[in-house]
């Protein structure tokens, strides 16, 4: 009889337990949700996405300078957005290892560029570094001494000799990253029924 109720009474903490993690479950998705219901809608406004993060990553500089400390998180964050730059920059499939599907010749076939790192998911991780660097700029263990100049003179020396390789990987393989000065086409929204005009008349 005690067992019984001894379990019985232990039935409604059990269903709580295990409530608990359901619910939690359920509140992340929901966050999930929400969040990618905003992604999509912002994800066609690329020039204004863009000037939010510039605002954002001034607020960070400034920050830094008013604070003149945290130049290892300024280091660690400049490392990484650099590393996000190249994954733009370069082709999906990479030409050294794989068969290559950039087009070489002016007589191959027109295919787009596909980038390793896509630019939405670019924007995203770019906002979220800066972001988290913000954030930890509120943490004074996060504030190690150190002697700035040096970092700076080797991010610099880093930073070129990596666009430099990229660069040179661009002339090697014939590619650009990006849109400008590329051929464009266009329809025309009558040209079927010109066609079509034209073989009456014929007849």
């Amino acid at each position: 009889m005690d067992a019984a109720s001894g379990s019985t009474g232990a039935g409604p903490d059990a269903n709580a337990a295990h409530s608990q993690p359901n619910a939690l479950l359920v509140l992340k998705a929901r966050v999930d949700q929400q969040t990618q219901i905003m992604l999509d809608a912002v994800a066609p406004f690329i020039m204004w996405r863009w000037i939010a993060t510039a605002i954002l990553f001034a607020s960070y500089c400034v920050r830094v300078y008013l604070l003149q400390g945290f130049f290892i998180v300024t280091y660690a964050l400049g490392i990484f957005l650099l590393n996000l730059l190249i994954g733009f920059l370069s082709p999906a499939i990479d030409p050294e290892s794989e068969e290559s599907i950039l087009p070489t010749k002016s007589t191959d076939e027109f295919r787009p560029f596909e980038r390793r790192l896509p630019e939405f998911k670019f924007w995203i991780s770019t906002s979220k570094a800066i972001t988290i660097a913000i954030f930890v700029t509120f943490f004074k263990s996060f504030d190690v001494p150190v002697f700035w100049p040096i970092l700076l003179i080797y991010f610099i020396a880093l930073f070129f000799a990596t666009m430099r390789r990229q660069i040179q990987h661009m002339i090697r393989y014939r590619y650009i990253p990006f849109d400008f000065g590329k051929r464009r086409y266009r329809s025309v929204p009558n040209a079927g029924a010109d066609t079509a005009a034209a073989t009456k008349d014929k007849e």
